[in-house]
């Protein structure tokens, strides 16, 4: 009987530590997703890469996570094409300090381009919604972090999966790349009317401090990036602008 008794009280206690092992506290849970459907070329590709790894880099951008109540982020890196084409890059990292967020920029630059499809916005956000949805951590703040050169033109409709993020408590923040010389094949898609960043704030954004940050070349990227990451990190006022 005593081992019986002590079999269930294991069978019981389990789910509640597993609970309270998942319950990590950070003060932000960012998830980065990013655009790599065909109207993003290779040039473009890496220049996005290598503005995450020098904005994780940066030492403003270290001192914000280590300036919050916890002195932790959690980020996770997904990137997205069409709707059969969105994967988890690099999952769930913890970032205190100077050391892992290298480390995560480091897998994040490393990892090869997962797809070439169409766009699908609505999709990337959607797994975005649903890994922060299982993720664990505990924060006041959760952000999804929108990076793209185009229109939503596959998948689901990204103002409905808008809608099921801020109902969750999430915020849906832009960074719009402005392609000022685009293919004609490509021009409705990256130039719509109004312009991309209008776009962006029209079906994209949304939530609690939602802004759009619009540049017009990757050289502005790095410092664009390293603004926008500061400024979730610190959950500061932010005004769209232009990069």
């Amino acid at each position: 009987m005593r081992w019986l008794i002590a079999v269930l009280l294991v069978a019981l206690s389990a789910p509640v530590a597993r609970d309270v092992m998942a319950a990590e506290a950070v003060d932000l849970v960012l998830v980065l997703v990013d655009d790599v459907s065909r109207s993003i070329d290779d040039r473009e590709f890496e220049m996005q890469k290598q503005g995450y790894a020098a904005a994780f880099a940066n030492p403003q951008v270290i001192a914000a996570i280590k300036g919050g109540a916890i002195g932790a982020i959690a980020v996770q890196y997904i990137e997205f094409a069409s709707s059969y084409e969105v994967r988890t890059v690099v999952d769930w990292t913890i970032i205190r300090d100077a050391a892992t967020a290298r480390d995560f920029a480091g897998r994040m630059t490393a990892a090869p381009r997962s797809a070439w499809g169409r766009t699908a916005i609505g999709a990337g956000i959607d797994l975005a919604l649903k890994n922060i949805g299982s993720s664990g951590f505990e924060a006041q703040r959760r952000v999804i972090d929108v990076c793209g050169d185009g229109t939503n033109n596959q998948g689901p409709d990204v103002s409905d999966i808008r809608t099921k993020a801020i109902e969750a408590g999430v915020t849906i923040n832009g960074l719009a790349i402005i392609n000022d010389r685009p293919m004609s094949w490509t021009f409705a898609h990256v130039q719509p009317p109004g312009g991309l960043a209008n776009y962006y704030r029209e079906n994209v954004t949304g939530g609690v401090g939602s802004f759009v940050v619009e540049i017009h070349d990757f050289q502005s990227f790095e410092r664009a990036i390293a603004r926008k990451l500061i400024n979730e990190i610190a959950s500061v006022g932010f005004r769209s602008s232009r990069g």
